[in-house]
């Protein structure tokens, strides 16, 4: 059992050779064993994929941005495929700060705005609250950041 209070602050990036796949509208949208995992205190692993394992023809630029005070500005993608759309369903980093500079272009992916996300053949269960984008498997315990109460943590 890894403990998510027993990640730093600032976050940690490591790579990782889990498998780690999303999957929408019956489409694989990603699949890669070459991610990369960022641990931050209180909150499970936000996992990177690598663009080269993204079925990129399933994501759009949105306007929508945001600035995370570690990693820099994070631009935003819808998730479409069929006739089914996921509103700011991944994020990515076009550049980001100096000690994360390898995150650069990879993409996360929210969990629950996906059909299924998976650690190995783990499904996940997605972070709580429509902020954060961890991934919460059985390996990890908690509490996690964004349960009720959680935001002065």
């Amino acid at each position: 059992m890894e403990s998510v209070w027993d990640y730093p602050r600032p976050p940690r990036l490591e790579r990782t050779t889990r498998r780690l796949r999303v999957l929408f509208a019956g489409e694989l949208i990603a699949d890669t064993t070459n991610g990369l995992r960022l641990l931050e205190t209180s909150h499970p692993p936000a996992y990177y994929i690598p663009p080269a394992d993204v079925r990129t023809q399933f994501l759009h630029r949105i306007a929508k941005r945001s600035f995370c005070e570690f990693k820099g500005t994070a631009t935003y993608w819808d998730l479409q495929a069929g006739n089914r759309t996921s509103s700011a369903a991944a994020w990515s980093y076009e550049s980001p700060t100096h000690v994360y500079l390898d995150l650069a272009n990879h993409l996360c992916f929210y969990a629950g705005r996906a059909d299924e996300c998976y650690v190995d053949d783990l499904l996940v269960i997605p972070q709580p609250g429509d902020f954060y984008g961890g991934w919460i498997t059985p390996d990890l315990k908690g509490p996690f950041k964004g349960i009720p109460g959680s935001a002065a943590w």
